[in-house]
This record gives C-alpha cells, structure tokens and sequence, in this order.
C-alpha cells in the first residue's frame, strides 16, 4: 500500500505555536513534567535493574521528568530571544517544530547519560551502549508524548464552537477575470466621489472611520487608494458578488485573491501574493467563511 505524505502542508509557513511563547511556556513544561511523571510510574515503560539502582524509582522518575522539562524551558527560552533579535527571520512550518523537538530530545537523551552514575550502579555507565540506550528511550518516548499531546490539542480546539481549515487551496482566479467588463458603480457619500471599481482586481478593503482603504492588485501591481464611503456602504454595493465576505467588522476580502490561510478557532490570517498585509477574520465569522470557501471550492469544481 502506498503512503502519501502531503510535503507541501509540512513546509507551509503557520504561526508560531502559543505554547512556546515566554508567557506559556512554564505552564507548558509543567504539563510535560506532569505527563512524563505519570507515564513512568503508572507504565514503568523501560525495564531497570532495580539491583543497580542508587535512589528510590520515585526519585529517578522525578529525575527523568525535570530534565525534559527544564532543557525545553531553557531551550524554548533562547530560540525566543533569537527569534526577537532577528525579527527578518521568523518563519516557522511543521517541519522546523519537528526538527526543535528532536533537538531538544537529542539533549535530554545525552544528559540523562551523563547523570547515569547518580542514579546507577554500573561499571559500565559511560559506554556507547548506554549512550545510544537513553538517546533511544528519549526518543521513543518523547514521540510517542509529543503525538498524545498534539492529540489532545486537536481534541480541546474541536470541542470549541468553530471549525478548522487545515488544507487551504487557493480559489482560481482566472475564470473571474475573464468574465468580460464587470465595472461597477460606486455610489459614496458625497456625489463627486463617486468611482468605479472592477471587482476582479479587489483584494480586500479596510475600514478607516467614515473611509476605506481599498487594494487593489492590476497585472500583478498593488494599488491602494482611501475613498470616502464606510465600509457597511461599500459592502452593501457588492451583495451581488459571492467572492467579497466581511470576514472582520473592519475588513472585507475579495475570497479568490487569498493564498494563505494560517490560525485555529480563536480566529484566521489570511495571507495574499501581491502584499505582505495581512487580513484577520475574527472568530465570530469563522463559520461563514469556512462555508463561503466550501461553497466556492464546490462551484469552481462543477
């Protein structure tokens, strides 16, 4: 049976998990030495010679516990202050979380090496066996915790009202564009300014007190302009058009420019090719904007 694996979901860029934020970050190394704690004494997983032993099990449990727990604190701390310190260079993907995690286990299978002789009576302590034994069971067991969390993670944001995109594809755009003229009357407050618009062209327009900024994208250059219109006004003028939502009171969006959507239920960043503004959509449109996408994907599919 073949095994696909979707690379490109690996290496797309998300947001930078909250969990590793300075602010979190006890709390989430409190959890993994509750975790680690239980899971030894209740499993007892890795069978010990209880002759060789120096300390009580409870005592190596808690041993083993802390040590995760604080290199990912201390770990977690320094990429923070690197990551602040080169603010140009502050991507993050599945794939670098991965490569993080597996750092920070390589650590705490070599320090747990290097405590062996507090713990153990053994001449053979500071072997290669050993060394590769409590690397492995690092590992084995710190997979196995990481999985079990990002479970229950997955778990805690599906009990909560919204739901999640987690395989955007970006709407086409050239079938709209090759509709022929789609000009459109903008009526504002004021007479003379009123404009016109191609609704092809629009990204998204955001409100500006009793103004709008509108961007625009024309043979892949960005425009922006200010027009004096609110933007509920705006909104009214293009009903007609499924491909704009109001996906924040202070934003609407053109659905067929995005490229990127990143976040969780407690809302979206949508993300375009033509500029790196970003666009939120607040978590009481995420409903409607997952059922406005589903409904594009399907038409555009017919």
């Amino acid at each position: 049976m073949k095994i696909y694996f979707n690379r490109k979901h690996l290496f797309k860029e998300i947001n930078y998990p909250d969990r590793y934020l300075n602010k979190n970050l006890l709390k989430t190394v409190l959890i993994i030495f509750g975790a680690i704690l239980g899971f030894l004494i209740l499993l007892k997983p890795f069978e010990v010679n209880t002759s060789q032993q120096k300390v009580y099990y409870i005592i190596i449990c808690c041993l083993h516990a802390l040590l995760p727990a604080v290199i990912l604190y201390f770990y977690f701390t320094a990429l923070n202050y690197l990551r602040a310190k080169h603010s140009e260079n502050k991507s993050w993907s599945l794939t670098s979380e991965y490569a993080h995690i597996s750092i920070s286990l390589l650590f705490t299978g070599i320090v747990s090496f290097l405590i062996r002789d507090l713990i153990y009576f053994n001449p053979n302590n500071w072997s290669w066996h050993y060394l590769w034994e409590e690397v492995r069971n690092c590992f084995v067991a710190g997979i196995l915790l990481y999985f079990f969390m990002r479970m229950a993670i997955f778990y805690l944001e599906s009990k909560k009202d919204t739901s999640l995109i987690f395989q955007f594809t970006p709407l086409d755009l050239k079938s709209e564009n090759n509709s022929g003229n789609t000009l459109i009357y903008i009526k504002t407050q004021v007479k003379q300014d009123n404009f016109t618009l191609d609704p092809n062209d629009l990204l998204f327009a955001k409100a500006d007190g009793n103004y709008i900024q509108i961007a625009t994208c024309n043979n892949n250059q960005l425009n922006t302009e200010l027009k004096r219109i609110s933007l509920t006004q705006f909104e009214s003028q293009l009903l007609s058009n499924r491909n704009f939502f109001r996906c924040h009171r202070a934003f609407l969006v053109n659905m067929r420019y995005i490229t990127n959507v990143t976040g969780n239920s407690q809302g979206y960043t949508l993300s375009f090719d033509h500029t790196v503004d970003k666009v939120p959509v607040s978590r009481a449109q995420l409903v409607a904007f997952n059922a406005l996408y589903q409904e594009l994907r399907l038409t555009q599919n017919s």
